[in-house]
């Protein structure tokens, strides 16, 4: 570690006193400037000086994505717009955007968290970095562009996709750490080896991905391919943006959160019960330090678990597990509930097929049909032939069914395709395709 070693190793006691002081002047100024917060503390009977201690939260009424599109578009800002110097959002694909507001000081920590972020991934002064991450009103480019220009690193703001231009600024620029979703990036090293170059011959060192849920066999891939160390990043523009919390180098064993910065719980998604450090839950953040857009007790949506134990990368912050899935991305499979990262992480164990995949649900009768579309690899179609009169392949689509059952709980139909068959995307993958809400 190099960028600001006293604050990520600090003793928990001396944090938990910074968190306080900082909750209580974040719920002060909420309450005092934003109607929305003074409702939901007058309706649950709280004031700010009723939280004395970190616990105390817990009285406080939970926000959700909704009351930010109620709210629309800057009725949740808790200062002046002249004071506003930025604004982010969500893509708005099911309806208009959630809406976030930055004041200088809070893109200035922002830029802080990121650079300590890529510190803790590996990164150095000076690097090279490819940030393959879109650019605009999505909170991934340009949070990850100024956290680069921050840690003294080269940023080179390349954006995503045209594939090909990715590659040449990558030969040629010879970056060591780069950044983008795991998905776009495999799509990378795909075309690489259509283009007849060996992806292990990068310059890449390390690489930072986020943005999407993404197994642990996604990792070995990514890692193997590219002869790097692939750490996963968390961020939601709700909350910030990238950088609530990061894996370190040293032990790639959970994500440290910037408790500096944010405060972390976990809650059963059914009842809002806080749930013990361990336990996996859905995924709720205060933040601390936010001037223009504060948050307070929201529900990301995401399922993860915390772990308080001290890393043995020195970093004394509470850790989060790597996200699960999402509490709507949750699929109920004749009674059992499956995520879409459990399919992954199943298809990814078998060398015979691509890291590309979907989960297509129709609607059979009264009841929902759930079918994997998965691609074989192009090697493996020139080993051995793909037909279903071929004893091997035969043996091969058993094999991973009986896989998706033991580590399901439930039995799945499988479509497996030939190479390039799955729609690739230059962002987020698309993982789910819900036939049931069209036509």
């Amino acid at each position: 570690m190099i960028f600001n070693v006293p604050m990520e190793t600090m003793p928990r006691e001396e944090l938990f006193k910074l968190q306080l002081e900082r909750l209580r002047d974040t719920i002060r100024k909420a309450y005092e400037r934003v109607p929305f917060h003074k409702q939901n503390f007058d309706k649950a009977a709280i004031k700010p000086e009723d939280i004395r201690s970190l616990e105390d939260l817990q009285k406080v009424p939970f926000m959700k994505k909704t009351d930010l599109r109620e709210n629309y578009p800057f009725n949740l800002f808790a200062v002046d717009m002249k004071d506003v110097v930025r604004i982010h959002g969500s893509s708005g694909t099911k309806g208009k955007p959630t809406v976030v507001g930055y004041t200088k000081n809070d893109i200035d920590n922002w830029a802080e968290i990121v650079a300590r972020s890529i510190c803790a991934a590996g990164g150095l002064p000076g690097d090279i970095f490819h940030n393959g991450y879109g650019y605009g009103l999505f909170t991934g480019g340009l949070g990850l562009h100024y956290g680069i220009e921050r840690l003294g690193a080269v940023a080179v703001p390349v954006s995503g996709g045209n594939t090909p231009r990715q590659i040449t600024l990558i030969q040629d620029f010879k970056p060591r750490g780069i950044s983008a979703t795991p998905s776009y990036v495999l799509n990378i090293v795909e075309e690489m080896k259509k283009m007849g170059l060996d992806p292990r011959d990068t310059s890449l060192e390390y690489g930072i991905f986020g943005a999407e849920p993404w197994s642990e066999e996604m990792r070995v891939q990514l890692e193997e391919s590219l002869g790097i160390k692939a750490i996963d990043i968390y961020g939601l523009s709700e909350v910030m943006g990238p950088g609530v919390s990061i894996e370190c180098i040293e032990a790639q064993d959970g994500l440290h959160i910037a408790e500096d910065h944010f405060l972390a719980e976990i809650i059963d998604p059914e009842t809002g019960e806080v749930l013990p450090n361990g336990e996996t839950g859905e995924l709720v953040f205060t933040s601390l330090t936010k001037e223009a857009f504060p948050v307070i007790r929201y529900r990301t949506g995401d399922i993860a678990s915390l772990n308080p134990e001290k890393c043995q990368c020195g970093r004394t912050s509470m850790r989060m597990s790597r996200i699960k899935g999402r509490v709507d991305d949750m699929l109920i499979i004749r009674g059992v509930n499956v995520f879409p990262t459990e399919i992954e992480a199943v298809l990814l164990s078998f060398k015979e097929l691509a890291p590309h995949y979907q989960v297509v649900i129709e609607r059979d009768g009264a009841l929902d049909r759930f079918e994997v579309h998965c691609e074989l690899t192009a090697a493996y179609i020139q080993q051995s032939a793909a037909a279903d009169n071929n004893p091997e392949y035969s043996a091969l689509i058993q094999e991973i069914g009986t896989a998706m059952k033991n580590a399901l709980g439930v039995s799945i139909s499988l479509s497996i395709k030939q190479p390039n068959s799955i729609p690739r995307s230059d962002g987020k993958a698309v993982r789910i395709v819900d036939n049931r809400k069209r036509g």
